[in-house]
Parts: C-alpha cells; sequence; structure tokens
C-alpha cells in the first residue's frame, strides 16, 4: 500500500471518532503564471495529518506523521514530533490506521492531559 493509501484511510479511521478534528496538510511550493514561488501548507517537516483531539474539554494538538511500513522520517519530521511533544501537543508516525488509533488510546490515556 502506498504512503497516500495509508493517510487516507488513516485520515478516515481518526475523523470518524466524534472527539478528533484532524485535515490533511499539504506542504510545497510551485511557481505561479508570473514566475513568482508560492509557498502553501506549514513549515517543511510538519506532519501529513494535523488537527486536534478534544481530552476532558479541552482540545490538544494533534499531529500525525504517515510511513510505509518501510518509511523513515526526515530530520525536520522527527524535529516536528518532538517540538509538538515538547510544547504539550500529541504527534507520533502511524503506519496504518489501527496503529494510528491505537498510539491515539495511548496517549490520550496518559496523564499529562487531565485536568487537575
Amino acid at each position: 500500500m502506498t504512503e497516500s493509501q495509508i493517510q487516507a484511510k488513516i485520515l478516515f479511521a481518526l475523523g470518524r471518532r466524534p472527539d478528533v478534528r484532524i485535515f490533511r496538510n499539504n506542504v510545497g511550493a510551485f511557481k505561479t503564471a508570473n514566475g513568482n514561488f508560492q509557498k502553501f501548507g506549514l513549515c517543511v517537516g510538519s506532519a501529513d495529518l494535523i488537527g486536534w483531539v478534544t481530552v476532558n474539554g479541552r482540545a490538544i494538538f494533534l499531529s500525525v506523521e504517515v510511513k510505509t511500513e518501510i518509511g523513515t522520517p526526515s530530520d525536520e519530521q522527527k524535529t516536528w514530533l518532538k517540538n509538538v511533544k515538547r510544547m504539550g501537543g500529541i504527534a507520533f508516525i502511524a503506519r496504518s490506521p489501527e496503529q494510528a488509533l491505537q498510539k491515539l488510546e495511548e496517549e490520550i490515556a496518559d496523564e499529562t492531559y487531565r485536568i487537575s
């Protein structure tokens, strides 16, 4: 299965949850008709899927990098995921919809996201 096929399945699986809002993040650039470059998406290295999950009434930033079974994240992608976690968000690499759902559940169960 290609990365885009896995990504579509993960987007669908996470999007079915009532506590999740998740969107495709395309990053790139193109040349306009007048010769200028137009960039789009978040920064280089930002995850394929971004959004939020509601935990105890609080929206937590969610960032999912999608990879195939043999895919490896770039240094920029590793830095993005590390920084999202450092800032209190949920970030992980997923290689299947089942893995994405499992990792999300594990993160939500973490006491870090509980309101005192």
